[in-house]
């Protein structure tokens, strides 16, 4: 008798397959549609296992406290606003009509009063380039140039944690927990090195698919591998 494919398993789903969000510490949304600025202070400056930039923990005027996406400069003792009084300086959230062409922003609403969708990676940031009637131009991390309401709001600076990348891991327990706090696969094998019952590319005398490596749209889960519903295939 044979077994689930992995594949098939991590569709499944289940405890080994799914990020683990009860560890996360906060969705990170900007505060609730604001008419008028709410002002707070930052208590602390923490670590989130949901992400790899640092967030800041921050007490407003009303004594509530709430977690927000730290930009870089930001430290404890600092204060930031949202709404449409607050100054247009680092760590604050204004809407886009408000921020200055050339200004960098991250943390930046899909649709106004969202929460904040785009530009939240660490050490990334994104420009505003233009503005029309009632739209906001910016460049995009990867370079695209993107247009949004004027209402989408967004927090000036630069997501804090940049250079991340650049430190290697050293040891293999470091990227093993790395991956866990996202649910990746990790780590990866090929195919053809697995056993018949764990994989259709798996087994065999030496290492060789044993069978076409592109298949239909239709194909049932445990066969549904490698290059699926390929318009083309080989050398162009």
């Amino acid at each position: 008798m044979g077994k689930r494919i992995i594949s098939q398993n991590r569709g499944r789903g289940g405890p080994t397959y799914r990020a683990p969000s009860h560890l996360y510490k906060a969705e990170l949304k900007h505060p609730g549609y604001v008419t008028e600025t709410i002002r707070g202070k930052i208590i602390d400056i923490e670590h989130d296992p949901a992400r790899h930039a640092p967030i800041a923990k921050v007490e407003l005027e009303s004594g509530e406290k709430i977690y927000m996406l730290v930009t870089e400069g930001m430290g404890v003792g600092e204060a930031v606003a949202w709404g449409p009084e607050a100054e247009v300086k680092n760590g604050n959230t204004l809407k886009m009509n408000d921020i200055p062409i050339g200004a960098y922003v991250c943390n930046v609403e899909a649709r106004p009063n969202d929460g904040g969708k785009f530009i939240r990676a660490s050490g990334v940031q994104a420009q505003i380039i233009g503005k029309t009637e009632g739209r906001v131009g910016i460049k995009m991390p990867s370079g695209k140039n993107k247009w949004f309401s004027g209402d989408c709001r967004a927090t000036v600076g630069i997501v804090a944690g940049g250079g991340r990348g650049e430190k290697p891991f050293l040891k293999a327990g470091k990227k093993y927990h790395k991956m866990k706090t996202q649910a990746t696969k990790w780590p990866r094998s090929k195919a053809v090195c697995m056993n018949v019952i764990d994989h259709p590319f798996g087994g065999g005398g030496h290492q060789h698919c044993g069978r076409p490596k592109t298949v239909s749209r239709g194909t049932s889960p445990g066969r549904k591998v490698g290059s699926i519903a390929a318009r083309q295939t080989g050398r162009k």
